[in-house]
């Protein structure tokens, strides 16, 4: 092969951006926990945006943080959480070589779900900060690591449903 023609692979580069995503969404969550008591709230935007301190024992939204068997919940997250992980990484691996929406979005997705297990293993729960209210509709709290998953989802839905380009032949 020729080495001018050589495809550059972004695989390095996509594992320093997951690499980042866990990194800002630790440090982030290390602030929170160091300077906002838990159940108390910083407000950043009277009525729109605070900055909170919540254990989330459940799944993303704190879906299922009530449940009768916490300790089975946790484990079934974790294994989750592994699961996605293993899988993500190896789609990254496969398509990484390309830098493009989907290459990205897999990255943040990576990032976010790491740095959330680290959470589940570490402290037993995920810790979320970021409190939004929009008119009347007050989002769940979440953190770095879950507006990753949601960006890298959203870009994987963009690249989903975008028109395929047509070629005239």
């Amino acid at each position: 092969m020729n080495p001018s023609t050589k495809q550059r692979d972004f695989r390095p580069w996509l594992l320093l951006l997951s690499a980042i995503v866990i990194l800002l969404d630790h440090l982030t969550k290390v602030w929170d926990m160091n300077h906002v008591p838990l159940g108390h709230a910083i407000v950043v935007i009277p009525k729109v945006f605070r900055i909170t301190h919540v254990m989330n024992t459940g799944a993303a939204f704190s879906l299922m943080s009530d449940t009768a068997s916490p300790v089975l919940m946790h484990r079934i997250l974790v294994g989750f959480s592994v699961f996605a992980i293993v899988v993500i990484l190896a789609l990254l691996l496969r398509v990484g070589r390309y830098f493009n929406s989907t290459s990205i979005a897999l990255a943040l997705i990576l990032g976010g779900a790491i740095g959330n297990l680290y959470d589940r293993l570490y402290y037993k729960f995920v810790v979320d900060f970021i409190e939004i209210h929009i008119f009347r509709y007050h989002w769940p709290d979440f953190n770095v690591a879950d507006s990753c998953i949601v960006i890298g989802a959203c870009l994987l839905m963009i690249e989903i449903f975008r028109p395929a380009p047509h070629h005239d032949a």
